[in-house]
């Protein structure tokens, strides 16, 4: 099973690892994932062998929190409401630091500018003054890094809270010995300095570094807190013979719930009573209100516009679409992508690197200087300026932020590497029915041999959606709903007698005592009919690859019907968008070719694999895969899921199955294929994204850490001093995260 665990106490991308470590060498744990920009780990694990609270207390005893992520539908924690303690005790200790700073850095002012200024009291750098000052943020403010230091020493292991701990502690303890034992250093023939501002000013910019740095972490879940906020808090519910408000969380499934015009329907359902135009685009990212009556499904969250109506819940709690939706975005921004895999690399080697560039630092100015001073400096500079988590926040930011712009635009994108991934594809295969089409039969022409004097048309029409209306095939469906479209009222048909389905043929039924069949042409050349008159124009709608059906009337030929699977609104700009990107499109179906080939050509697609069996089209895949190319899949049914999965990328469409979902990385939660393009766009957007984030990482460290340890001092006579490397340190991370947050404004264009 899986489980998420909000994880408390991470400092930096070496914690995450820690936990990632700590957790996966438990007996039982199939695989744990930290992810440092949510501060969640995902838990993979046989509850045969192992409970959820022994992962726990592991956790707990390596230092850090665990709490299980409270589950949808169920009064859900928002990330502010869980960080928000947390952020105040933080907030907190940088105001107290930075008054403290701020006192001890203005009675030290003569000490490092050298200038004597007689209104600065000279007590006020007075060594044991400043130790008194010093020592309560050294111990409350800073006592997280000197504990969580504590920690990855008990576990041989090194983060940045070593780092931290040993660049102030070594500030602080030398500053203390000086206080207590001057003699020891004049000895030496050095000067009697203390660093306790050193000390106390890099704590206080390292704690404001984490609380900025929190701050726009939040931001980049957003997209989280602005699904979970969509969620009605109430619904009213038909219960002992009225309707009653009843909270969210008391709607089972089944309840009759009453939708009044302005309301957000409370749960995913079925309209049994009314009519509506709903604007799903919160979910769906459609902007256009879609109509509804009875037998239409309806989406939890959506706004109900302009009437009422009931409707039936069929999904309820954590099992709603838009708590799906919940949990997948969840899920991606907790997953890694393959990209990570170099920063992580890095991370766990980085602290024990700059260890030891610390070291070295130290032994140089030691015993080439002699000056104790100087070599303490550069030492702590290195140590300070060293950031980890600049590196760790680089990918897991900005594939948060990605992750939720996708699901503002109705994309669910289930992982990082899928989101990596997408911006490589040079194959887009699409499968037809349902996913170029629109999946149902439409009546797309309807001709009449009288013509439409004396509403002709419309009385043939009549008679043979009241025949249609006593059959079950899709196609007498897609008739009636064509005779609604003509206005005709289906509840006041004629009546029809002698009603037969003819398999592969047609049917045929008396009314209003006349004989009426429809059905294909063969049969009515079978039944001796002439069809000369509409034959010609019978073979042109047949070979647009459309359903045709003859109508007679008394054994006289009537008119015709054409029905097709008709095009998506945005197949054809869809394509012509791809085909401009550069991408290869190849339209994959088991249609005929005949068919197949001229729906390609109307939607503009020149390769064509048809007639191709559903345990086939995942060898096809594999096929166009065998060059080299990156191949995406995009379908909506149950045999299209195992092409979806063979896929490099699979994408489904929303609007068909579950199984077609469930093996895809992209879903289009509206259908609309525009989607593909906005996932491409926004998959090439993060990943830039990304590589300048890691840019970034990389380039502080490979530039800042030199500078700490000194190597511009031959040159200039300039060291770094350790204030300022712990500005930089605590500043780098909320670069990364504040670059990542670019992406918010990204726009499909």
């Amino acid at each position: 099973m899986q489980e998420i665990l909000q994880i408390a106490g991470m400092s930096c991308a070496g914690c995450a690892r820690n936990v990632e470590k700590v957790v996966n060498q438990i007996d039982g744990v199939e695989n744990c994932i930290v992810n440092f920009g949510t501060e969640q780990a995902t838990v993979e694990f046989n509850a045969r062998q192992i409970q959820l609270p022994v992962i726990q207390q592991a956790v707990e005893q390596a230092g850090y929190g665990a709490t299980p992520v409270t589950e949808f539908g169920e009064a859900p924690l928002s990330l502010e409401e869980t960080s928000d303690p947390q952020a105040r005790s933080l907030l907190r200790k940088v105001i107290f630091g930075s008054i403290v700073s701020a006192i001890i850095v203005f009675g030290s002012i003569p000490m490092m500018t050298g200038l004597q200024i007689g209104w600065i009291p000279l007590w006020l750098h007075h060594p044991w003054v400043q130790w008194a000052l010093a020592t309560p943020v050294m111990l409350w403010c800073g006592r997280d890094f000197f504990v969580g230091a504590w920690h990855s020493w008990q576990r041989r292991a090194a983060d940045m809270n070593t780092l931290v701990a040993l660049g102030t502690g070594a500030a602080y303890l030398y500053s203390l010995v000086v206080t207590i034992a001057p003699q020891l250093v004049t000895t030496q023939g050095l000067a009697v300095a203390v660093y306790y501002e050193a000390a106390v000013v890099i704590i206080t910019l390292l704690l404001l570094g984490r609380w900025l740095e929190q701050r726009a972490r939040k931001h980049t879940s957003d997209a989280i807190r602005h699904l979970m906020g969509l969620q009605a808090k109430t619904a009213r519910v038909w219960r002992q013979e009225e309707f009653v408000d009843i909270p969210i969380q008391a709607v089972v499934v089944g309840d009759v719930v009453l939708v009044r015009p302005g309301e957000k329907i409370p749960v995913d359902g079925e309209v049994i009573e009314g009519q509506s135009t709903v604007d799903e685009s919160m979910v769906t990212g459609e902007s256009m209100p879609v109509s509804k009556t009875v037998g239409d499904p309806v989406i939890g969250a959506t706004l109900n516009k302009t009437g009422s109506f009931r409707l039936r819940a069929s999904r309820v709690g954590k099992d709603t679409m838009l708590a799906q939706i919940v949990q997948l975005v969840q899920a991606a921004q907790n997953s890694k992508a393959p990209i990570q895999n170099l920063a992580d690399r890095v991370t766990g080697w980085f602290v024990p690197v700059v260890m030891a560039i610390a070291l070295v630092t130290f032994l140089v100015w030691f015993f080439t200087t002699g000056n104790l001073t100087l070599t303490l400096v550069t030492t702590v500079s290195v140590l300070i300026i060293a950031c980890p988590c600049a590196l760790g926040l680089a990918t897991p930011t900005s594939i948060m932020v990605g992750t939720g712009k996708g699901a503002e635009n109705g994309i669910l994108i289930r992982g990082g590497d899928s989101l990596e991934q997408a911006h490589s594809i040079t194959t887009l295969v699409l499968d037809k029915t349902g996913t170029l089409t629109a999946g149902k039969p439409t009546v797309t022409d309807f001709v009449t041999v009288a013509g439409t004097a004396n509403q002709n048309e419309l009385k043939l029409l009549q008679w043979v959606a009241a025949v249609e209306q006593n059959s079950e095939h899709p196609l007498a469906e897609a008739i009636g709903q064509y005779a609604q479209r003509q206005e005709i009222d289906l509840n006041s048909l004629p009546t029809v007698t002698d009603f037969a389905a003819i398999a592969g043929r047609g049917v045929q039924g008396r009314v209003a005592d006349r004989w009426v069949q429809i059905g294909t042409a063969r049969w009515m050349q079978e039944l001796g009919l002439e069809i000369t008159r509409l034959a010609t124009r019978e073979a042109a709608l047949a070979s647009q690859a459309k359903t045709t059906a003859l109508i007679a009337i008394d054994g006289q030929i009537a008119g015709l019907l054409a029905i097709s699977d008709t095009l998506k609104p945005s197949s054809r700009s869809a394509v012509e968008r791809w085909q401009k990107m550069g991408l290869e499109v190849v339209m994959l179906t088991g249609d005929n070719r005949h068919t197949a080939s001229a729906l390609a050509s109307e939607v503009g697609i020149h390769r064509v694999l048809a007639e191709v069996r559903p345990d086939q089209k995942a060898a096809q895949i594999k096929a166009l895969q065998q060059p080299g190319k990156t191949v995406a899949m995009v379908g909506d049914g149950i045999n299209d899921a195992p092409a979806l999965a063979q896929a490099d990328v699979g994408i489904a469409i929303g609007t068909g199955t579950d199984v077609a979902i469930a093996a895809s990385d992209i879903t289009l939660i509206s259908g609309d294929l525009r989607g593909i393009t906005i996932a491409i766009q926004l998959s090439q957007a993060t990943l830039s994204n990304i590589r300048q984030n890691l840019f970034f990482a990389f380039i502080y460290n490979i530039i800042g850490i030199p500078i700490a340890a000194g190597v511009l001092y031959p040159l200039t006579g300039w060291l770094l001093n350790p204030i300022v490397a712990g500005a930089a340190m605590a500043f780098s991370s909320v670069s990364v995260v504040t670059n990542a947050l670019r992406l918010k404004r990204f726009q499909p264009h």
